[in-house]
């Protein structure tokens, strides 16, 4: 069984966006537990400098790896590995016969993931080349994530 938390930083406000995730976390649990922990994004000024967004996102990677021990990090990043959805479901396959059984999947802010958060991370993961707002990220994490344990299991879903 599966052990998967989202971690993501901000907070879901629209009902669609809301009613998806919690749809598709329905469904993962048929293959474990699944977790949805949100972090508040650190407050900037209209108009932050570099400093300011990097002091903002050591403080939130902070968090984020707080929340993280003790699991396989996975960091959804733009410039990471881009994978199919089966690539995915064996990537998680051989995480799991490698006796990893917890996966944290970190979504961050709008200003993105510190390096120490990156660094730290078993996967760094890119959906797309394209730039996602995370809130919709988040939503297609999920489909994701329950399409990777559907195409392990052999189930019809991905078909």
């Amino acid at each position: 069984m599966r052990n998967i938390q989202i971690v993501a930083v901000g907070r879901l406000k629209e009902r669609y966006l809301t009613d998806g995730c919690a749809e598709y976390c329905k469904r993962l649990s048929a293959f474990g537990k699944v977790r949805i922990t949100e972090l508040e994004e650190a407050r900037l000024p209209e108009q932050p400098s570099g400093a300011q967004i990097r002091a903002a996102l050591g403080a939130e990677g902070e968090r984020i790896l707080e929340k993280a021990a003790g699991s396989c990090l996975i960091a959804l990043c733009v410039e990471g590995k881009l994978l199919s959805s089966e690539e995915l479901a064996g990537t998680l396959d051989q995480f799991e016969v490698r006796g990893t059984s917890a996966f944290t999947f970190v979504i961050g802010s709008s200003f993105g993931l510190c390096d120490e958060v990156k660094k730290a991370a078993a996967l760094r993961l890119s959906f797309s080349r394209m730039t996602f707002p995370h809130q919709l990220m988040r939503l297609m994490l999920c489909e994701q994530l329950y399409r990777a344990c559907s195409i392990s299991a052999g189930g019809r879903y991905h078909k």
